[in-house]
């Protein structure tokens, strides 16, 4: 999705209709979201993670190299400066740039959190917004089980503290799917492209997805076809030769003949992947089908490994996650494994999981990516795993601890003469702990006290001739229909109503 500047001729309402899909969080959202994203990152911050801020503007490279066609696609994306940008979608790929340029030399592991917006062009629908809050870790350098089981409880406990009590854990593992494959015999490409079909086929079984991989892996070109035995090497050789011999110039147009060659080889070896496609999806159409309760699901799946000969020991590996967050104190009866889970993102390689309400709302995602460091440079492979929670999506089904909001005060000068010690004022009961604002429109004292009561203000200190002379002030409290006078130097005594307590009023 490219971004470009409105024309001179761009309307209002056009400006308007650019960005809608995105999300105002008014004030009082804001305040309820902000609470959310505190505790979220208080509980995460208890575990030990340090919390990083990177830019929103990222090289589109960094994006395209792991992401998925699903995520790709959505990317807000731009040219600016002869470089190709993109606004941020996710945080784990940017946090892992980060890592590579400057935390290398730091001992392992390294617990990262982070909190901030993405973008990713979407489908507007409910608490789905085009800009939208991620909270999240980074769990660097920390192998599997124990680094899944660690990160997968904190992203519950996390849910708890903020009063999400409803939900539950879909669990998947993509490096099960993946070992399948690689005993088959199917290449990278292949095994990518079932591996990130796993839902739709769960969802709409193998004839949903035959005819698109058949469209993926090609037809063979008519009347070219490799000598058998050759390697990537070798038959790339073997291709220059043969179109030099032809005479055929294939240094026309903007790729070199290497890059023609190149893609010319994929193609001709995909017909290869045809028979292990269609295994592959007899077995993968049984394995996305199971679903349930580790204690059902988990004797399934190694009947089914049995039953085709397969031995993965990434499915050892999963069993030793579960019994590790029963160490952690996870309820057990939350979980639900689910061999159809993909998560849409390429750079999976293990575990993978998403936490929903009651609904069905999806609150928050994660897994094991091992590769991911290297695919972005890094000088050798670190293992790695993360979450990332939807803020919004948290916060809406959030039952947070209730928080007594700070008691408001206004400070009403009666002239323009008492405007200054107003300001005095406000500033000692700042000090004391109230949230204060002064009136700045010079309004008569029944409308700032009318004005007071609509907005939800508790107090209002009043300041006129005699208390800035006797230097004291007015402190009337609304919702209680009483005040008192009170020296400025005696503002202390106001502590206790800045924390809701109780005090003695002199009725009006």
């Amino acid at each position: 999705m490219g971004l470009n500047m409105p024309s001179k001729g761009t309307t209002v309402s056009g400006t308007i209709e650019a960005v809608r899909g995105m999300h105002d969080l008014l004030p009082a959202e804001q305040q309820a979201t902000e609470r959310v994203r505190a505790t979220l990152l208080a509980t995460i911050g208890s575990y030990g993670y340090q919390t990083i801020d990177l830019p929103i503007i990222e090289q589109r490279d960094l994006y395209m190299r792991k992401l998925g066609e699903e995520l790709a696609g959505k990317l807000y994306e731009f040219s600016f400066g002869g470089r190709d940008l993109a606004l941020r979608p996710e945080w784990t790929a940017s946090v892992l740039r980060a890592y590579v340029t400057h935390l290398q030399e730091q001992p392992l592991p390294l617990r990262l959190s982070y909190a901030g917006p993405v973008f990713r062009y979407e489908r507007p629908q409910r608490h789905t917004y085009r800009q939208f809050a991620q909270v999240g870790v980074e769990l660097i350098g920390g192998p599997a089980p124990r680094a899944d089981a660690e990160v997968l409880s904190l992203a519950c406990a996390a849910l708890d503290a903020v009063g999400c009590t409803t939900y539950r854990i879909q669990l998947g593992h993509v490096g099960l799917v993946r070992e399948i494959l690689a005993r088959l015999g199917l290449t990278e490409r292949a095994q990518g492209a079932l591996v990130w079909s796993l839902e739709r086929l769960r969802d709409g079984g193998p004839e949903a997805l035959r005819a698109q991989l058949r469209e993926d892996v090609g037809e063979q070109p008519a009347g070219l076809s490799l000598p058998p035995g050759l390697d990537e090497a070798q038959a790339t050789t073997w291709l220059l030769r043969t179109f030099d011999a032809m005479q055929i110039d294939l240094s026309t147009g903007s790729r070199t003949p290497e890059e023609v060659v190149g893609r010319l080889l994929r193609k001709l070896r995909r017909t290869d992947d045809l028979p292990g496609i269609e295994h592959a999806l007899t077995i993968l159409s049984q394995l996305s089908a199971i679903s349930g309760p580790p204690a059902e699901s988990l004797p399934a799946v190694a009947a089914l490994l049995a039953q085709y000969g397969l031995d993965c020991p990434a499915y050892a590996e999963l069993q030793a996650i579960l019994d590790l967050t029963t160490i952690h104190g996870l309820d057990p009866s939350r979980l639900t494994i689910d061999f159809g889970l993909g998560r849409g993102l390429n750079y999976y390689t293990g575990m993978i999981f998403e936490l929903e309400d009651q609904t069905g709302l999806q609150l928050c995602g994660g897994g094991r990516y091992d590769d991911l460091v290297t695919a972005l440079g890094g000088r050798s492979a670190v293992p790695a795993v993360g979450f990332a929670y939807g803020l919004e999506r948290v916060a809406a089904s959030a039952s947070p601890p209730r928080v007594d909001p700070q008691p408001l005060v206004l400070v009403a000068p009666v002239s323009d003469d008492d405007y200054a010690y107003g300001q005095e004022v406000a500033r000692q009961l700042r000090a004391h702990g109230f949230v204060v604002s002064v009136d700045i429109r010079g309004r008569p004292l029944t409308r700032n006290l009318s004005d007071a009561a609509k907005r939800g203000i508790t107090y209002v200190a009043i300041v006129g001739a005699a208390e800035r002379e006797s230097r004291t002030i007015v402190w009337r409290d609304l919702p209680n229909r009483s005040e008192r006078h009170l020296p400025l130097a005696a503002l202390t005594a106001l502590t206790g109503s800045a924390g809701g307590e109780a005090h003695h009023n002199q009725p009006t």
